[in-house]
This record gives structure tokens, sequence and C-alpha cells, in this order.
């Protein structure tokens, strides 16, 4: 796989880069950002991965989050993928919430979007063999995001049992089936059947959840989308009917906006954290 970094920045007494890839699975150069702590240079370091939202590429989490002072104190690889296939030769479509920026974190199936956005099998399986071919990196794996990114982290942890330590999530899309960007979106990439929709949800995975891995979600009240696109008490009480372990927060006075992932992301790497060196 042909690889070239692109960016190098000190920071935290670790470095921030910037890597292109090419992804076979997607069929196009993909960019990656990857934060290496300072205990790279003793040993593997654990992997957090963070699945950001619509619109967003690898940029928005390294430049706004300042998650690094916190990755530094912990010893995490953070690596900060971006959100869609990119390239002249990828499906767009007309508006934010669908196409390039807009990747939802699924396996397509219909035409013209089949052939590029399979970010499931991405994110899943060719993102950590990339990874975890550099001997700083360990398979011990964690995954976190915001609002699509949300989605996507707490439905690959509850489909793929054993494979992350811990999971969590901003402002997630917890029940795309039922809300206005979901239903658009998986009607493009996975055509009209709205069963098969249900193995792309997280209220629905968690009623069959095979792992009680406890979900830990934070969300703001004055989140702009928060009535309309998220309705985070779906999946609380998803998770009661089904006894599935559920810390939901709801954070009076936040928006949808980075400034909310800032305020938090040291509470959610710590909570990876603990996992990860468990």
């Amino acid at each position: 796989m042909t690889t070239e970094r692109i960016e190098h920045h000190a920071c935290f007494g670790g470095w921030q880069d910037v890597y292109r890839h090419r992804s076979e699975v997607l069929g196009c150069d993909m960019t990656v950002g990857v934060y290496l702590p300072p205990q790279v240079e003793q040993g593997p370091c654990p992997v957090l991965y963070w699945l950001s939202g619509l619109t967003c590429t690898e940029q928005n989490f390294i430049t706004k989050a300042g998650a690094q002072r916190y990755a530094a104190e912990h010893g995490i690889i953070l690596v900060a993928p971006d959100t869609s296939p990119r390239g002249e030769d990828v499906a767009d479509a007309e508006g934010y919430d669908l196409g390039k920026g807009a990747g939802f974190y699924v396996n397509a199936t219909q035409a013209p979007w089949a052939s590029h956005y399979r970010m499931y099998d991405y994110i899943v399986d060719e993102l950590p063999a990339w990874v975890e071919a550099d001997p700083m990196a360990s398979d011990r794996r964690a995954i976190s995001g915001h609002s699509m990114g949300g989605h996507g982290a707490l439905t690959i942890a509850l489909k793929n049992p054993g494979r992350y330590r811990s999971v969590s999530a901003f402002s997630p899309i917890v029940a795309p089936t039922q809300v206005p960007w979901g239903q658009k979106a998986f009607a493009a990439y996975l055509g009209d059947d709205r069963e098969a929709w249900k193995a792309w949800d997280t209220v629905e995975l968690v009623r069959q959840a095979r792992e009680q891995l406890p979900l830990l979600v934070d969300q703001g009240d004055a989140d702009e989308f928060l009535q309309g696109q998220l309705k985070p008490e779906l999946l609380q009480a998803a998770a009661a009917e089904a006894g599935h372990p559920l810390t939901l927060r709801m954070r009076p006075g936040y928006d949808h906006s980075y400034y909310f992932i800032a305020s938090f992301i040291g509470d959610h790497i710590a909570h990876h954290a603990a996992a990860l060196k468990a």
C-alpha cells in the first residue's frame, strides 16, 4: 500500500502527522490524521480511532478537539480518517448530507455508490491493518466519534464484539432509520429495503448485542439537531429494555460544535485509556 506523509508537526511531546495512502477497499487515495504520543519511543501504544461527522475531513478533529494533550498524557495513538472516499471518479450528490463527506460508515450496495462507498470495511479492516503494520501501534483498539461518526463508532463496536476495548460518542445519530439524515443516506446507499437498514442502526443493534460493551454518550441539550436528527432518548429506551450498559450524559447549554467536543474529549480519552490498559 503506497503511503506518503504530508504533514508533520511536533505536538505535546509527540507528533501530529497526516498521511495519504491508497485504499484498495475504497478505490481511491485517503488522508488520515495520526497522532503519535511521546510514549511510542518506549514501545507499542494502543489506538483510539476517531470518526468525524458530516462535511468533515481528517482535519476537523486534529485541529479543533484539543485531543493531543490527553493522548500524550495517557500514551494513546489517535487515528482520525476522512469521512468518505474522495476523487474525481467517486460519486457525489448535491447537498452536504450525501456523497463526499457523508460516507455514513456503511458498505453501499446500490449504484453508483457501491463501487467506492465501503467505509465500514475501510474502518474495520483496512485502516487498522495499515495502522497496526507499524510496530509503534498495538492491537488494543478503542473507537469514538461525533454525529455521523458517533453513529459509525457505536454501530461498528456493536457489530464487532471483542474487537474494541471501549466505545464512546458525542452527539451520535443513534437511530438513522428513523431520522431524515439517515433515511436519505440509507435509501441512496442501501436501497429501499428498510429491513436491511437495521443492520446499521445503533438502536436496533443494541437489542441484539452479543457483547455488553458499555456505551458512553455525551449530548448537548442546546444541540440544534437534538430533536430532529439525534434523538438520544431512543437509545436510552432500547438500552434499558435490553439491559445494555449505557452512560448518557446530557450537557446543559452545549451545542453540536467542536466547542462541545473540546470541552469533554479529556473525559472520553481517560475512559478509553482505562479500558485500553486494563
